[in-house]
């Protein structure tokens, strides 16, 4: 499992109830329509098959992202793919070793702990798809269960190759990452380029899980589409729409932006919603990993959150007296209302930063190295 990028080493663990309901999108992927057109990967060393048919999708914006202390549900679903276009595992070398030009040239803009000079493009698939693989019996170490940190772990029955790491330790999203350099595609090619399919977006994932506590999806999604609107708000306060959108980004943008009149605006833009807007929060496409098309600047979002932000009323119990309008939102139940104020995952925001390249302007390297060093701030708007 590649590491996180940031300005630290280790993952950030975290707290929250079981998440079985969460849904993934996708963030980092390319992108190809591959819902039609199935894969079959297998050994490259003895040609076994090594997966069930699979069709690609994007790669899910929480492929490297951890939570909490329990286990957490398959990061793909079943009878999916994505592919990682960044390098994937070891050798790693430190920053220091590899400079800024190195890096920048690899796709990072600013300092991190480590850069990957494993190969790319791993596949990564759900344990249940995984077929003819075996454990490696001296590759097991983790908490309660694998978190790959020996490398590849599972190897193909037939030649005893190894083929794969799977992980599922606590923390983890539970995954088989396919070696790109031990595995061939044995049969179907990706199929042409398609334009994405708008109308087919999927629900929206609620903010909230039963707890009170704020959704992982929630947490990874707009901590990464956060670094997204720093880098093109040109370093001045942005109008932000009322609710969960002010709820969830008001309070970091609070502390990292100078204070004065917001000078741009934010609105939602993707199906069924049009803006003119200076900034555009839109959906990114979860198979495809397209964005929204929009004149202006944008700022991409999962599209489970998106989704969750388009079609659902902000709703906020308050007093009322006399008869209910015809149109009112009845509060029964009652809607569920956050434990705490929601906090970004500071190294899903330093990870996002560090790999666009607006990251290199002054103003908003400074707002890096500030969040990456943990300066004090009261409160400090992260984890």
């Amino acid at each position: 499992m590649a590491a996180m990028a940031g300005t630290g080493c280790a993952e950030r663990p975290g707290g929250g109830d079981a998440v079985d309901a969460v849904r993934r999108s996708g963030d980092l992927d390319d992108g190809r329509e591959g819902a039609a057109a199935t894969v079959v990967f297998g050994c490259a060393g003895c040609g076994a098959a090594l997966t069930a048919p699979v069709s690609r999708v994007a790669l899910p914006v929480n492929a490297h992202h951890t939570y909490g202390h329990q286990f957490l549900p398959p990061l793909m679903e079943p009878g999916t793919f994505a592919v990682d276009p960044e390098p994937f595992g070891p050798p790693w070398r430190p920053w220091d070793e590899v400079g800024a030009d190195e890096a920048g040239a690899r796709g990072v803009y600013a300092p991190v702990c480590s850069l990957s000079y494993g190969p790319r493009g791993a596949v990564v698939i759900a344990p249940g798809d995984v077929r003819g693989t075996a454990f490696v019996p001296d590759r097991g170490d983790g908490c309660l269960g694998l978190d790959g940190r020996d490398g590849p772990n599972l190897a193909c029955v037939r030649c005893g190759r190894a083929v794969a790491t799977r992980v599922d330790d606590c923390s983890y999203w539970q995954a088989v990452w396919l070696d790109p350099l031990a595995v061939r595609r044995l049969t179907g090619d990706d199929p042409p380029h398609r334009a994405a399919d708008w109308h087919a977006l999927p629900e929206g994932v609620p903010p909230l899980e039963s707890s009170g506590m704020w959704s992982p999806l929630w947490d990874v999604a707009v901590s990464a589409a956060l670094a997204h609107l720093l880098a093109v708000s040109a370093g001045v306060r942005v109008n932000l729409p009322d609710g969960l959108v002010a709820e969830t980004f008001g309070p970091a943008l609070d502390a990292l932006l100078p204070p004065g009149p917001p000078a741009r605006n934010l609105a939602l833009a993707g199906p069924g919603r049009s803006t003119d807007a200076d900034i555009a929060l839109v959906p990114r496409h979860p198979r495809t990993g397209e964005t929204w098309p929009y004149a202006g600047e944008t700022v991409p979002l999962a599209a489970e959150v998106w989704a969750y932000l388009a079609r659902h009323h902000d709703r906020r119990p308050v007093p009322g007296a006399g008869r209910w309008p015809d149109d009112a939102w009845r509060d029964d139940p009652p809607p569920l209302l956050p434990s705490m104020r929601f906090r970004p995952d500071r190294r899903v925001f330093l990870r996002t930063l560090a790999r666009l390249p607006e990251v290199r302007a002054p103003w908003l390297r400074a707002i890096y190295d500030r969040v990456g060093n943990r300066a004090p701030a009261h409160p400090d708007p992260f984890w």
